[in-house]
C-alpha cells in the first residue's frame, strides 16, 4: 500500500476519535486502541489519547433530589419483595437477616450496602425493688440478679442460629470493631472469657437473690406476696430482635420466672420504655437496638450515656444508679479528664469491669447488617452507620442517570417520636431525616470516622504540654503550650435569672483560669450569606442561641427548667472553661476548655452540646 493511503487512514481514525470525542463517549482520558480494516488488509493500529468530554455545569441547589417520598414498611421480607417489583427504590434499614442477605444478593436489578455499626441489647428497668406504680417485684432493682443474666444468655446461639452468622458475641459499650476495643482487646477477652455462656451459675446467683427479696419458688414458679413474678417484656417485632426476646424468655421462664411476651413495634414501644416513667411498672425488660453512624474513634463516654443519669434526660436514665466508683469513672472518662495514655488505659480496664457488674443494660451482638437498593441509586454510606445513619446521605443520594427526580424510601418506622428540637426523637429513623435536613460544622469520614470541615474554613488546636493528642488532616493546626489561659471576658457561664453570660472574669474570681485545650475556630467569608429553609437570613444570633439554649434549661430560673437536664449540663461546666467571640465577620471564635480528644480533628467534633461552633438542633 502507498504511503498516501496509509495517511489518509490514519487521518480518518484521528477524525472518528476526536468526534467519538465530541459525542461524549470517552467521559474521562484514556487510550483507545483502533484497528483500521481496508479491503480485508490491515493496514495500521494506531493509539490516540481522547479529550475528555467537559461535564455539564448543573446550576442546583440542595440535594439532587427533587423529592424523597419517605415510608414506614415494618417487614423486611416485604421490603424486598417491594424493592423487586419496583414499588420501592431504597430499604436503609440496617437487616439482620441471613437468608434474607442470600436472597438480595441473588437478585439481579438489587445492590446493597453492609454495615457494621448496629447492635442488639438488653434493657433492665432498674426501679425497685417494687414498683411504686404496682407493688409489683422488680427483681432486676439487683445489681447482681442483673449481673447473672450475662451468664443466662448464649450470645453465640444468638449471632449463628438466629442471625445466621451475622451478628458477632458483644458484652460491653464499645463496638468490637472500633479502636478502643482493639486498645484493651487483652481485658476484653479476660471479661468475656469470665462471663461466658453459664446458665447453671446464673440461676444459682439469681435464686439466692430472689430469696433475699422474700420470693419462694413454688413448684417452679417464683411467687412474691402469694403471686407469681411475672416479668413484663417489651419485644421489638420488626427484626431479629422478635426471636431474641423469645429465646431470652425461654431461659427466664426455665429458672421459675413468668414471662409476658409483650410484642411492639418501635413506635409502640417507645412511649412506654423511653418515654414512659419506670416506677409506672409497665415493663421489666426491653429488647434495645443501637446503631453508631460513624466510625467512632473514641468511645470513651459510652459509659457515661448507657449507664448514669447524665446520658439522656428520659426518667428511665434518671433513675440510673451506678456505684459512686464507676459514676466518678464514667464521668471522667466522658470528660478525658486524664493526663497520660497510661492513665487512661487504668480508667477504661476499670470501666469494662464495673460496667458488667452494673448490667442496667446487657450487650448481646454486634450486628453486621445490610440495606437494599435498586440499582441506578448512587449514595454514600457510612461502614458504621450504613445508609441511614450516613451524614452524607442527603449530599450524594440520587440517580446515576440524572439530576432531580423522585425516589421512595422505605425504613421501619417514620415519626418515631416527636422531633422537637430540645429534648426531641433519638431514635435512628427519625435522625436519618434530621440529618437530611440539617447542615454541620464538621462531617465525620464514612470510613475512618474523622471529621472534616462542612461550615468552617479551618481550626487551630492549642493542647496543653505532655497530652496525648496527634492530628492526621491538614485543616486543623496542632499546637502544644505550657500553659493556656483563658480571657477574662469569655463567656464562661449562663446567668437565667438575667438572661445574660458570665465572664470567666466573674466567674473564676480567685484565680486566672487555664484550660487543657484552646480551639480556634474560622469561618468562611461567606458565612452570612446562607439563608434558613424559610428564607430567613442566617446571622451571628443563629450561633450563639444555639449555645444560650444548651445552658438555659439546666438553671432553676429559667422559664424552661427542666431537673433532667441538670446532670449533664453540671458535668458539662466542670470542663468547660470559656467561649470567645474574636471577630463577626469573618467570623472567628475561640473555645477554652478542659476535655481534649485523642485526636485533633475530635477536639471539635466531639465537643459536647452546647456547642459553638455552628447550630445543629437534634
Amino acid at each position: 500500500m502507498s504511503t498516501k493511503r496509509l495517511w489518509i487512514v490514519i487521518g480518518l481514525v484521528t477524525l472518528i476519535s476526536m468526534v467519538l470525542a465530541a459525542c461524549g463517549t470517552t467521559p474521562t482520558p484514556e487510550v483507545i486502541e483502533k484497528t483500521v480494516v481496508v479491503t480485508q488488509e490491515v493496514v495500521k493500529t494506531v493509539e490516540v489519547t481522547a479529550e475528555p468530554t467537559p461535564a455539564a455545569v448543573v446550576d442546583r441547589q440542595g440535594g439532587w433530589l427533587d423529592t424523597i417520598v419517605v415510608i414506614e414498611e415494618p417487614n423486611s421480607q416485604a421490603a424486598v419483595s417491594r424493592l423487586d417489583v419496583g414499588d420501592l427504590d431504597a430499604f436503609i434499614f440496617a437487616v439482620g437477616d441471613a437468608e434474607l442477605f442470600k436472597q438480595v444478593q441473588g437478585m439481579k436489578n438489587l445492590e446493597y450496602n453492609q454495615a457494621a455499626g448496629g447492635s442488639d441489647e438488653l434493657t433492665f428497668n432498674p426501679v425497685g425493688p417494687t414498683f411504686p406504680g404496682t407493688g409489683k417485684l422488680n427483681p432486676f432493682s439487683v445489681p447482681a440478679i442483673r449481673e447473672a443474666m450475662q451468664w443466662m444468655i448464649d450470645r453465640n446461639y444468638i449471632g449463628q442460629e438466629i442471625m445466621g452468622g451475622l451478628g458477632k458475641p458483644r458484652f460491653f459499650p464499645i463496638v468490637g470493631g472500633f479502636p478502643d476495643y482493639a486498645r484493651y482487646v487483652d481485658k476484653c477477652r479476660e471479661l468475656e472469657a469470665k462471663y461466658a455462656y453459664n446458665p447453671e451459675k446464673g440461676k444459682e446467683i439469681i435464686t439466692a437473690e430472689m430469696e433475699k427479696l422474700g420470693a419462694t419458688l413454688v413448684n417452679g414458679k417464683w411467687q412474691y406476696n402469694n403471686e407469681p413474678v411475672e416479668l413484663i417484656f417489651i419485644i421489638r417485632t420488626e427484626d431479629e430482635r422478635r426471636e431474641i426476646g423469645d429465646y431470652i424468655s425461654n431461659q427466664l421462664e426455665s429458672i421459675g420466672f413468668t414471662v409476658r411476651r409483650d410484642y411492639k413495634t418501635s413506635a409502640e414501644a417507645s412511649p412506654i420504655w423511653m418515654r414512659g416513667n419506670p416506677n409506672d411498672g409497665l415493663w421489666h425488660l426491653y429488647t434495645g437496638g443501637w446503631i453508631t453512624t460513624v466510625v467512632a474513634r473514641d468511645q470513651a463516654s459510652n459509659f457515661d450515656y448507657y449507664y448514669t443519669p447524665r446520658g439522656r434526660t428520659q426518667a428511665l436514665w434518671q433513675n440510673y444508679k451506678p456505684t459512686e466508683e464507676f459514676n466518678t469513672i464514667a464521668d471522667r472518662l466522658n470528660r478525658n479528664d486524664f493526663k497520660t495514655m497510661e492513665e487512661r488505659d487504668k480508667l477504661f480496664r476499670r470501666a469494662l469491669e464495673l460496667v458488667l457488674q452494673d448490667s442496667v443494660r446487657i450487650w448481646l451482638v454486634d450486628e453486621y447488617s445490610f440495606s437494599p437498593y435498586r440499582q441506578g441509586i448512587e449514595v454514600a454510606a457510612d461502614l458504621a452507620g450504613g445508609i441511614s445513619g450516613a451524614w452524607l446521605l442527603p449530599f450524594t443520594l440520587r440517580w446515576s442517570d440524572q439530576v432531580g427526580g423522585s425516589m421512595t424510601v422505605a425504613n421501619i418506622s417514620i415519626l418515631t417520636e416527636s422531633w422537637n428540637p430540645v429534648a426531641g426523637t433519638n431514635w435512628i429513623y427519625d435522625m436519618t431525616w434530621n440529618h437530611a435536613t440539617a447542615d454541620r460544622d464538621l462531617m465525620p469520614d464514612p470510613f475512618t470516622g474523622l471529621a472534616w470541615p462542612q461550615r468552617i474554613e479551618r481550626a487551630e488546636v492549642t493542647i496543653e504540654e505532655g497530652l496525648p493528642v496527634v492530628k492526621t488532616l491538614d485543616w486543623v493546626d496542632l499546637k502544644f503550650a505550657p500553659q493556656i489561659e483563658v480571657p477574662a471576658d469569655a463567656w464562661a457561664d449562663w446567668d437565667a435569672a438575667a438572661q445574660k453570660f458570665i465572664t470567666a472574669g466573674e466567674k473564676f474570681t480567685e484565680t486566672t483560669p487555664t484550660a487543657k485545650a484552646k480551639i480556634v475556630v474560622y469561618y468562611p467569608e461567606n458565612l452570612y450569606d446562607i439563608k434558613w429553609h424559610d428564607g430567613s437570613q442566617f446571622s451571628l444570633a443563629d450561633i450563639v442561641y444555639s449555645w444560650i439554649n444548651g445552658m438555659d434549661t439546666a438553671k432553676e430560673a429559667s422559664a424552661i427548667y427542666d431537673a433532667s437536664t441538670v446532670p449533664t449540663t453540671e458535668s458539662f461546666l466542670t470542663s468547660f472553661k470559656g467561649y470567645r467571640i474574636v471577630q463577626e465577620d469573618p467570623l472567628i471564635i475561640e473555645y477554652y476548655t478542659d476535655q481534649y480528644f485523642l485526636e485533633a480533628e475530635l477536639c471539635l467534633y466531639y465537643l459536647p452540646l452546647p456547642g459553638p461552633f455552628f447550630p445543629y438542633y437534634s
